[in-house]
């Protein structure tokens, strides 16, 4: 990389963003042999955003193939970016879905077309193999599914980032996105400017405050949520990656917020969450507090549904969700502008092969299937 004064040097492409999202595409340009710089405004190991924490679920539980292709792709990356690194970062739990929701059936006629393991058990048949869920329903277990150690990950993308040639920079904020031309942009920072044939912005919940009129971007809602980690009255061993969906209209639904997701961490507890109803924030004006009503409901819930936690004794966790009308991804490009936001709060177990994605994105404009562009059909 070659500095000048005032310039901080001049690269292929400049990712904006060192989370999951950013490093897994510095990861994917870098190893072919793009001269590529990852810009994070945090230090390492933050806890600002939507990569932090030790525990995301793995799943290919989707209804339809292109999430559940991408899942394949992302476990198969995981599996090379920890034999690249020497770090364990994917653990097969086994996953199960319940509840009274139709969505379940969808979820396994989508597993059966794309020939992915499956089968349902009665309640009675999913208590004796998981005694601290109570099941009052039928329920779907998909073996393949487990959970990923979140802080490892992103630092082991990071590491082979490096190591196949990418600068990793933390602690520098990008200041402004200035495009040249169709194939050159300059990206500010307090210690000067780079300039890169493409920029790869992946902010998430500041990607409307970075990029302004620079992308045609969806709707964005970036909302504050508030898990918990509850603690296990026996082993957190053998606990599976969790779903439980109510029927719309249900009353457990209005006092459950639709459903509910878990999983274990080892050493924190059982980690249970609503998915995507928290408080609307500002992602730089936190108070990293759980909303009271909320958190009094979860609480409820575990004593209702969880008989292997203790509902008393929790430790709530804070983390950003930055969500799209539809939940799909924007993966796409405006002229130099590669764009990765709106993981709607499913979106970490698919880094890797979203770093793929974006740096194809980058290198020679393919695009992925069209629910992930600017905008939608």
């Amino acid at each position: 990389m070659t500095s000048t004064a005032g310039t901080a040097g001049t690269v292929d492409v400049v990712v904006v963003g060192g989370g999951a999202m950013g490093s897994a595409a510095a990861w994917q340009l870098a190893r072919q042999r793009v001269q590529v710089v990852l810009l994070e405004r945090f230090a390492a190991g933050h806890t600002n955003g939507a990569s932090h924490g030790a525990s995301r679920i793995f799943r290919l539980s989707y209804p339809d193939p292109v999430h559940i292709g991408l899942a394949r792709e992302a476990g198969r990356l995981w599996r090379e970016l920890e034999q690249h690194t020497g770090t364990r970062l994917l653990t097969v739990t086994g996953g199960v879905d319940h509840g009274d929701h139709p969505y379940l059936d969808e979820l396994a006629d989508g597993l059966a077309a794309a020939g992915v393991p499956h089968h349902w058990l009665t309640p009675q048949e999913a208590t004796e193999r998981w005694p601290g869920i109570r099941f009052d329903t039928r329920a779907l277990f998909h073996p393949d599914s487990g959970r990923l150690h979140a802080d490892r990950s992103v630092a082991a993308l990071q590491a082979a980032a490096e190591k196949s040639g990418a600068v990793v920079l933390h602690s520098t904020p990008v200041t402004a996105i200035e495009v040249l031309s169709e194939n050159a942009v300059l990206v500010h920072t307090d210690n000067g400017s780079y300039r890169a044939r493409r920029v790869v912005v992946a902010v998430n919940a500041w990607a409307s405050k970075l990029l302004g009129g620079l992308a045609p971007l969806p709707p964005l809602r970036v909302t504050q949520e508030q898990p918990a980690h509850f603690a296990a009255r026996e082993s957190e061993d053998g606990w599976p990656s969790l779903g439980h969906r109510f029927a719309e209209g249900s009353a457990a639904a209005g006092a459950f917020f639709g459903g509910i997701y878990g999983l274990a961490t080892p050493g924190q507890g059982i980690k249970i969450g609503f998915h995507g109803v928290g408080p609307e924030v500002d992602p730089d004006h936190r108070d990293f507090t759980p909303e009271p009503a909320q958190l009094a409901a979860l609480r409820e819930y575990a004593r209702q549904w969880l008989p292997g936690v203790d509902a008393d004794v929790l430790v709530p966790i804070s983390c950003t969700y930055t969500t799209t009308p539809d939940s799909n991804f924007v993966l796409d490009r405006h002229g130099p502008v590669v764009v990765a936001t709106g993981f709607s709060g499913h979106g970490f177990k698919f880094a890797p092969a979203i770093g793929r994605v974006l740096a194809d994105l980058a290198i020679s404009g393919t695009r992925p299937d069209r629910r992930f562009a600017f905008a939608r059909r």
